[in-house]
């Protein structure tokens, strides 16, 4: 099959074209890069002719409230009239456990409009939601850190390998289309403090981890397990040791 992945030179992306290819799929990476704009529309159309499927894991640069929404909505909307205009038959779209349980997060909201753009279009689909990767814990760890102590709330995580994420995007792509959400998750339940307490550690960075209740994740407050993904949730083999093991 021809998949067009769009984001395909991403931390997902790369190893999904990567993977396909190797499964015999002629696998297209398309990014601004390569003369492919989703928010623009540039090059969207041309890139989809003669595509069986299109692989949405593009992220926006920017995750202030507004621009994220202006992404997702912009790119969505012209990828969904591009690959009906195509003939597509299958547009799998990477999204996030607990989109639409955490209204308070501007790029939670932008996903789940993004999410709703991909159900109403007509398109057969599949939208999978992963939760937090392994490969994030430096970059939630700074975006927390607090004169050199690191804040963060106490709610549940499932963090899942950026690899396993990309195996299941691939494997999505190459078989029907579920016309629904999938949910996937790492093998362990952490609380967001103890698991990047546990990477810092690791990684021998000295810095304190405490739990604190007024601390928001990407603009909410995170209390339970909307984080974590819900019963029958496909949870994939990559603990965090594995993925320490690996040399991360």
């Amino acid at each position: 099959m021809r998949i067009v992945v769009i984001g395909g030179t991403g931390l997902i992306g790369s190893q999904v074209v990567k993977r396909l290819g190797e499964h015999g799929h002629d696998a297209v990476p398309a990014s601004p890069n390569s003369g492919v704009n989703t928010v623009t529309g540039e090059g969207v159309e041309e890139v989809l002719q003669g595509a069986d499927v299109l692989v949405d894991v593009s992220n926006s640069p920017s995750f202030a409230d507004d621009d994220v929404m202006n992404f997702f909505t912009a790119a969505t909307t012209n990828l969904t009239n591009a690959a009906k205009k195509a003939g597509v038959g299958h547009y799998v779209a990477l999204s996030i456990v607990g989109t639409d349980e955490l209204p308070d997060s501007g790029y939670l909201r932008a996903k789940a409009a993004q999410e709703k753009l991909i159900k109403e279009s007509g398109l057969t689909y599949s939208i999978i939601r992963a939760t937090q990767f392994f490969e994030f814990a430096g970059a939630i760890a700074n975006s927390a850190d607090v004169g050199g102590v690191v804040h963060l709330p106490h709610g549940g995580v499932q963090p899942i390998a950026a690899s396993d994420v990309a195996a299941v995007v691939g494997r999505t792509a190459a078989t029907e289309p579920v016309n629904g959400v999938l949910e996937i998750g790492g093998p362990e339940e952490f609380t967001m403090d103890g698991w990047i307490r546990t990477v810092l550690t690791q990684r021998k960075d000295e810095r304190e981890v405490v739990s604190d209740p007024q601390a928001k994740y990407f603009g909410t407050f995170l209390t339970g397990r909307q984080l974590v993904p819900n019963e029958g949730a496909q949870l994939q083999p990559t603990s965090l040791q594995d993925w320490f093991a690996a040399g991360n």
